[in-house]
């Protein structure tokens, strides 16, 4: 029996790290989807910012408050974990999305700080330069 070649072992890596990443992707989605927003709740949607929160997720610390982040991509709205800034854009659609979580968007930036966290698997956020 032939071994693989390094192209073969790299490629059954990185589409095994794929489909873990979708799969907690997936899961915090539908944690998290089952618990309407606020802003859901009080028929007011597009009406201001998303409410600020303050939790420890997974051991990990998100906050994300609004009228402190990068005004061109989160409309003001600031996203952190572990104090360290998650830059997080708000889609014409009203869902979010952040630098992690790109192609897949989610209904609230708590959604997002969620799912980054179950995505990052314990690494620490790296600051954008």
């Amino acid at each position: 029996m032939s071994r693989p070649t390094r192209r073969q072992a790299l490629g059954a890596t990185a589409g095994t790290i794929a489909g873990l990443a979708l799969a907690g992707s997936a899961y915090a989605t539908s944690k998290d989807s089952a618990t309407p927003s606020r802003a859901t709740e009080s028929g007011h949607e597009g009406h201001g910012a998303p409410e600020a929160f303050d939790e420890v997720f997974q051991g990990r610390r998100i906050q994300g408050a609004p009228g402190s982040g990068h005004m061109h991509h989160g409309g003001g709205y600031a996203v952190r974990i572990d104090g360290r800034e998650l830059h997080v854009m708000q889609n014409a659609d009203g869902t979010w999305i952040s630098v992690v979580n790109h192609y897949q968007p989610l209904a609230t930036p708590r959604a997002i700080a969620r799912a980054a966290v179950v995505d990052l698997q314990g690494a620490a956020l790296v600051p954008l330069t």
